[in-house]
């Protein structure tokens, strides 16, 4: 068991807009609160630097606007805190925010080589502007990572597919539009729907997507949408979808992360704290964010002593 101390730089990525329900905007400061940062310094982890990143000042009749002038100030605080040499912690917000998040962890990668990256969610997340029936950006994020929607969303930095298609892996989609498949088939993507899942155990999936993203990459990491979990286990999250992964599947896998000197940082998103009664889901993101980037497993589901406002 490792127990050394690990630096750490947590980003609140406060932004709604991209949902239908814009509740998710809340979650990063109620994790806080609900002591999140005390758990993950109990499991061995040095805060660096808390940022919060929101959207107020941004907002826009035309939501797609607000999400993505929002994204292009959360990808470069991204940016200049991988460049500290830090592993990193995003809190979103809705999903829409992984345009941010990955698009600055790619371009504090790119002198050195490509973006590897697992994506977890009931979701395939790729959809564009023109196949979109909601329109809503938080269904958008993976394929303008990849290079295709709007240009105020793949183009960050001046460049376009910050995450290579061999090089993306998606775990758990249950819940997606056809137009969103037929993309990612015809880019080559590796989909492990939650059949796959079910099938062979997720931390057996986990395992096999970790030796894709990070097989000659810069780096890799980790964006999980807290519905690709069982909402019994984490129902308070926007979008949930039933028959979804077992927390405590998630959090086993998840200690792969610790171990592997590639890994440079998970993202939590979809987290609505309107919606969690008694704190339960808030809980289950301390379990996944020690489990992923904790260096005293003992701390696993050990409750904060303090609260943090």
């Amino acid at each position: 068991m490792t127990t050394s101390t690990s630096r750490l730089q947590i980003i609140g990525a406060e932004i709604g807009e991209g949902a239908v329900d814009g509740g998710c905007k809340y979650g990063a400061r109620a994790l806080l609160d609900h002591g999140l940062a005390l758990a993950l310094a109990d499991a061995g982890c040095a805060l660096q630097a808390l940022s919060m990143v929101t959207a107020e000042p941004f907002l826009a009749r035309d939501r797609m606007d607000t999400v993505a002038r929002f994204n292009r100030v959360l990808a470069d605080t991204v940016t200049r805190q991988m460049r500290i040499g830090t592993q990193l912690l995003v809190l979103g917000g809705d999903h829409s925010c992984a345009i941010g998040t990955w698009s600055g962890v790619a371009q504090a990668l790119s002198p050195q080589g490509r973006l590897g990256l697992i994506w977890v969610d009931a979701h395939l997340d790729a959809h564009t502007p023109e196949s979109s029936e909601s329109h809503a950006p938080h269904g958008m994020p993976l394929a303008a990572l990849l290079g295709h929607g709007s240009a105020a969303f793949t183009d960050l930095f001046g460049w376009s597919g910050k995450v290579a298609a061999d090089k993306l892996v998606i775990i758990g989609a249950r819940s997606y539009e056809s137009a969103e498949r037929r993309l990612l088939d015809a880019l080559g993507v590796r989909v492990m729907y939650m059949e796959e899942v079910v099938h062979n155990g997720f931390e057996a999936c986990f395992a096999q997507a970790q030796a894709i993203v990070s097989d000659g990459c810069a780096g890799w990491g980790l964006s999980f949408d807290l519905d690709g979990l069982d909402p019994g286990d984490a129902p308070a999250t926007g979008t949930p979808v039933r028959h979804g992964i077992g927390l405590d599947e998630a959090t086993a896998a998840l200690r792969r992360c610790r171990d592997d000197p590639g890994f440079v940082g998970l993202e939590i998103a979809e987290y609505n704290p309107l919606k969690d009664y008694g704190a339960n889901t808030a809980s289950a993101i301390e379990a996944l964010a020690v489990a992923g980037l904790g260096r005293d497993a003992r701390a696993i589901g050990k409750p904060a002593v303090a609260r943090m406002s």
